[in-house]
């Protein structure tokens, strides 16, 4: 199985070609330039380095969210023209899952977690369990209060992952109770690698999708959808 997966739910753009025992090639930019300007270059770039046809892909993966909107939208459009043009399945892999898997193989309890402003966080926890992905708590959006409250109740040795850590890493640091650390800066922030590992488990769990299925998942409306609500 030979998995394209992108991921643009946040200021990182990130390509990879993967199968199930390589990594071929990764293409990470955490940087501030827009996504419409690096995806599709730097998809055309690794499969040039690799003399991948498109056309050889198996599956098409993307990150759908939560995460930023303009990101998601960029992202489910870039890999549905692909899907669509070549007639290839696509996995909607959740964005916090992929994150997880950026810590396969460790067996503390996973916090990622998103800056979704506001003093909030896109959250969720997860564990590994034989090297299968455990949902212990479903991605959600909640306020920093919360998310330490949860910790706190729950008592566990926890590993924060993502750029939520920016941001909330000082609250976390001055009121969660149970053991805890931070990821480093290396797997930090998300990964198309790990969109695709995720995509390879639910794709043989048999969660394919059609390109006209993929749509992003934004957890909450967007400024333009409150302030339409408002006005009415």
């Amino acid at each position: 199985m030979k998995v394209l997966a992108i991921e643009s739910s946040a200021v990182t753009a990130s390509v990879a070609i993967m199968t199930e025992d390589t990594l071929i090639a990764e293409y990470t930019i955490n940087y501030k330039k827009t996504h419409s300007q690096t995806l599709l270059p730097m998809i055309d770039e690794i499969c040039r380095m690799t003399e991948t046809d498109v056309s050889d892909i198996d599956i098409v993966a993307v990150s759908y969210g939560p995460g930023s909107f303009t990101g998601l939208r960029i992202g489910a459009a870039t890999g549905k023209g692909i899907a669509l043009a070549k007639n290839k399945p696509m996995v909607a892999v959740p964005t916090l899952e992929a994150m997880a898997y950026n810590l396969i193989g460790d067996d503390r309890l996973i916090c990622p977690v998103m800056d979704a402003r506001r003093k909030h966080l896109y959250t969720g926890l997860y564990r590994f369990n034989g090297g299968k992905l455990e949902v212990v708590s479903k991605q959600c959006l909640i306020p920093y209060e919360e998310l330490v409250d949860m910790l706190n109740e729950k008592n566990e040795n926890v590993v924060f992952v993502g750029d939520g850590i920016d941001v909330a890493g000082a609250y976390i640091k001055d009121n969660l109770k149970c053991e805890y650390s931070f990821a480093p800066a290396h797997i930090k922030t998300q990964r198309a690698s790990s969109v695709a590992l995720a995509a390879m488990d639910m794709a043989k769990a048999g969660k394919t999708i059609s390109s006209d299925e993929m749509k992003p998942d934004y957890l909450r409306p967007s400024q333009a959808e409150r302030e339409h609500n408002k006005a009415q």
